[in-house]
């Protein structure tokens, strides 16, 4: 389902309500799960999203994002866990055994067919069909995959373990999973290492995807989505050290620190809090080292500032919106701060490198130039200079062709030496057309007017405000990418909707009158002329309250 990108049409910080529904909703379809495991998947306090996409084949999809990782996805009202929480969670589904070279296949979009389901000696889950179930391999016990049984375990023993098994929904190295922190999965014995083999791995369905045979030996290594190495057999998570409790606590101070030393400017505050450590503590931990909360004895990153803000006074975190923390302040001249030492093996992280396709270049706007197009009335002008209907043509090369016309047909007048017809009318009377370059590519022309990002401010419901904006696309803008940059910004949630009409254009709803922070964004960061930018008059007025 997710083997190719996907389409996000909301995202929107979770309110209170859906929260509560939300943990009911895990507890009825996870019943193995403590009360303190469901704390944890579904906290009171951390940033929790639900986002509204629709995949490749059109199937709408809810995802619930924990710390901008996916940890749950709902389809046709059903629940699903996604890797990342099976990782945390290994017991929470019935999971079949398989190959590890089988694994690629799973991840190029193939179903799991029984001839390619390793057997244990207890036997194999007991599941009903269209129960959810997951996938490992024989060396890990990690699922790779998740989906739902084709059949039920007497009807798969009574087939003679021929024919589907397992319909593949999520995979490791998938889009969903790339959604996320895309971390390698973890290293989880297996229990029960006996294992009788019930055919061979030739067992599967590709479902059509028409995807190459990949069939690695132990050792190596196939590529894997967005250029990713993943080794088939034993898929390890990297050569990462295991930490004790205390060496995790010592490690998240250091990287505290750190990221605070060099990461962290005024400007940016108030800043959020699982931004700081999506961003700024995970790229100061050393090379080798993992940083993960839930392995220290804090459990919580709420709990490991709240340390830092009472115990040692280094910043001060507060509730800016429901539910969401965020540093407002830190205190600079603490002795800690000051003393702290970067360490000599840390090694900053190495910079994309030009035309790399896993690298996203920084946007550039375009370079805007108005041209003029030759219609039928105006032929006859321009036909000695071999230009016919249709040709565009810059206003310097429409003046230099008038002025040789009016020259080569003395049409000068003696009285006053000016030059009829004027530039200026003929260039009001040609079609008016613009061209676009983008840095790096080729240029485009365009028929009319440049038309402007606009930005408008519409009423919802009784006293709500909302700020939309069109017309990005135009200007070679992601609206994805902007709309998260103003949530963050704003710390408000947005929605994208489909243009009528428009196709593959969205606009941005985004709550509250935002107007003057969207013109900043647009104006500063994007460098867009003012000009190209309509609406920015409707920000609201500083210094009047009603």
């Amino acid at each position: 389902m997710f083997t190719k990108a996907f389409r996000v049409k909301s995202n929107t910080v979770i309110k209170g309500s859906d929260r509560r529904k939300l943990r009911a909703d895990v507890s009825a379809a996870f019943p193995s799960l403590s009360a303190d495991q469901l704390g944890e998947l579904v906290p009171n306090k951390e940033e929790l999203n639900i986002v509204k996409i629709y995949a490749h084949k059109g199937d709408a999809v809810t995802l619930y994002v924990l710390q901008k990782s996916p940890i749950f996805f709902q389809l046709e009202k059903q629940l699903y866990p996604t890797v990342y929480t099976l990782w945390r969670y290994a017991d929470i589904l019935p999971a079949f055994t398989t190959w590890p070279q089988v694994v690629q296949k799973l991840i190029g979009g193939a179903d799991l067919m029984l001839p390619g389901v390793v057997v244990s000696s207890t036997g194999l889950p007991d599941v009903h069909q269209g129960d959810c179930c997951a996938i490992s391999v024989v060396s890990n016990r990690a699922p790779v995959a998740v989906g739902t049984a084709a059949l039920s375990s007497s009807e798969m023993i009574s087939s003679a373990m021929k024919g589907k098994g397992v319909n593949v929904l999520h995979t490791y190295m998938d889009q969903l999973w790339a959604f996320g922190d895309k971390t390698a999965p973890p290293v989880i014995p297996v229990a029960d290492g006996s294992v009788q083999v019930e055919g061979g791995v030739e067992g599967l369905d590709s479902g059509g995807e028409g995807k190459e045979e990949v069939m690695k030996c132990e050792g190596e290594e196939s590529e894997g989505p967005r250029g990713t190495q993943v080794a088939v057999l034993e898929l390890p998570c990297q050569n990462l050290q295991d930490l004790s409790l205390g060496q995790m606590d010592s490690l998240l101070f250091q990287c505290f620190l750190h990221a605070l030393k060099i990461k962290v400017k005024k400007s940016e505050l108030p800043l959020l809090t699982s931004t700081f450590l999506r961003k700024h503590m995970a790229a100061c931990c050393p090379k080798g080292k993992h940083l993960d909360i839930k392995k220290s004895s804090f459990k919580k990153l709420s709990k490991f500032l709240q340390c830092m803000q009472k115990e040692h006074s280094l910043v001060r975190v507060k509730e800016l919106s429901k539910g969401v923390d965020s540093i407002v302040e830190v205190d600079w001249k603490n002795p800690e701060l000051c003393s702290f030492c970067i360490p000599e093996d840390w090694e900053p992280p190495e910079e994309a490198v030009e035309g790399d396709g896993s690298s996203e270049l920084p946007y550039q706007p375009p370079v805007i130039t108005p041209l003029y197009g030759v219609t039928s009335r105006l032929e006859p002008l321009f036909q000695d200079a071999h230009r016919k209907k249709g040709a565009v043509l810059q206003a310097s090369e429409v003046r230099t062709i008038i002025t040789d016309y009016v020259k080569r047909n003395d049409l000068v007048l003696e009285s006053n030496k000016r030059t009829p017809p004027s530039v200026c009318r003929v260039l009001s009377r040609m079609q008016a057309c613009h061209q676009l370059l983008f840095p790096g590519q080729v240029p485009v022309v365009r028929k009319g007017q440049v038309e402007p990002i606009d930005i408008n401010v519409a009423s919802r419901g009784s006293n709500k405000k909302v700020t939309i904006i069109k017309n990005l696309e135009g200007f070679g803008m992601d609206p994805v990418v902007v709309a998260e940059t103003l949530q963050h910004r704003v710390q408000a949630s947005y929605v994208l909707h489909d243009i009528p009409g428009a196709k593959d254009r969205q606009l941005v709803q985004i709550q509250g009158n935002q107007v003057q922070h969207v013109g900043k964004l647009l104006l500063e960061q994007y460098q867009i002329p003012r000009k190209y930018i309509q609406g920015l008059d409707k920000a609201p007025k500083l210094g009047k309250k009603k």
